[in-house]
Order: C-alpha cells, then structure tokens, then sequence
C-alpha cells in the first residue's frame, strides 16, 4: 500500500479505512445471506405436511410469512452486496490510498449498513423465529412435547442473542466517541502549536526588523 506512516491521520487513510471496513461488511453479509437464506428455501421445500394434518392454521400462516421474510430480507441484503462489492473491490485491489475517493463507499454507506443490519440482526432474528415455527409444524401432529421443547430452548438463546447485539452496538458507538474526541483532540493540539509556531515566526520576525 502506498501511504507513509506520517500521513496515518489524514483524511484519505481514514477513508480508507472505512473502505476496507466496508468490504468486510459487505463479504459477511454476502456469505451469511446466501447461506441462510438457502437453508430457509430448503425447511420450506423439504416440510411434509398431511392433508389431514391437526397443524393449526395460523402457524402454517406464520411459517409461511416468516420464511417469505426471511429469504426476501437475505435477498436484499445479498443484492446490495453483489452490486456494491465489486466496486469497493477494484479500487481495494489497487493498493493506492490517493484512489480511495474512485470508491462509492462513502455516498453508498447507508445501503452497506443496511445490508450488515438485515443480514446480520434482522437476519439472524427471523432465522431463530424460523427454527422455532419449523418445530412446531414439523412435530405438531407427532409429538407437541417435542415443539415446545424447542421453543423452551430457543427462547434464552434469542434473549442472549438481542442481549450481546445490543451490548456490542453499545460498546462499538462508546468506541466511535472515543476515537472522534481523541482525534479533536489531537486537531486542536495540532491548532495550539501551529499558532504558537505562528507567533514565535511573527515575534522573530518583528526582532529582526527591530534591530
């Protein structure tokens, strides 16, 4: 990569960064959306269900709603970072930093977070719902035991799920702050001495004209 260490601070690294914060952004949400939305697309292909099955209709409703959900949201997510990656790709691929601004994963941020939060949260939400639903179609008629077996089992692991995301945004936006109040200041450390750099040049200055 061409960049000094000196310039480590200046806008075109730190959009760099973002840049490679990106693509790792948009390769997991590729590889997560298409793996999860695959396995969606076979619960539901793969199901038996009997014409005379006691399943109620609400939870075929529900199944249907929620895997429709899911692989919709996975799509979307997938969509965005087939179309966006290739792009980030190329110019990562270059290894030049005075490039970055060629791009566009600053004006297309909101659709790269977008694609992170449904593959990643919401996704992964619809999938433990999905689960949940599955058991109950596929072992209502044999054994209701067993469906509520899995719901008692799924229902601290969503909790621990939602917990730790919301824990881990917490701590990512205490971590941003951090770095945005260290890096003003260092801004205004940087201003401070090039004023009192300023002002020695222009007393300096006025000596020599003095004497």
């Amino acid at each position: 990569m061409s960049q000094t260490g000196d310039d480590y601070h200046s806008p075109n690294y730190l959009s760099w960064r973002k840049l490679q914060l990106s693509r790792a952004k948009l390769k997991a949400s590729s590889k997560t959306s298409a793996l999860l939305s695959g396995f969606a697309m076979v619960a539901m292909v793969e199901v038996q269900l009997d014409e005379n099955t006691k399943v109620p209709t609400a939870m075929l409703i529900a199944f249907a709603v929620c895997t429709t959900l899911l692989v919709a949201v996975h799509m979307l997510a997938l969509m965005i970072s087939t179309c966006i990656l290739p792009n980030i790709e190329t110019v990562c691929n270059l290894h030049s930093i005075s490039l970055v601004h060629e791009s566009p994963h600053e004006r297309l941020h909101w659709y790269i977070e977008t694609a992170w939060a449904f593959s990643t949260l919401l996704g992964l939400i619809l999938f433990l719902l999905e689960i949940a639903i599955l058991c109950w179609v596929k072992f209502y008629d044999l054994n209701t035991t067993a469906a509520w077996s899995a719901c008692i089992v799924l229902i601290p692991v969503l909790v621990i799920f939602i917990a730790f995301a919301l824990h881990f945004y917490r701590s990512l936006m205490t971590h941003k702050y951090e770095v945005t109040v260290s890096g003003i200041r260092e801004l205004e450390m940087l201003k401070e001495q090039m004023e009192q750099d300023h002002l020695e040049h222009h007393h300096h200055h006025a000596n020599q004209q003095t004497v």
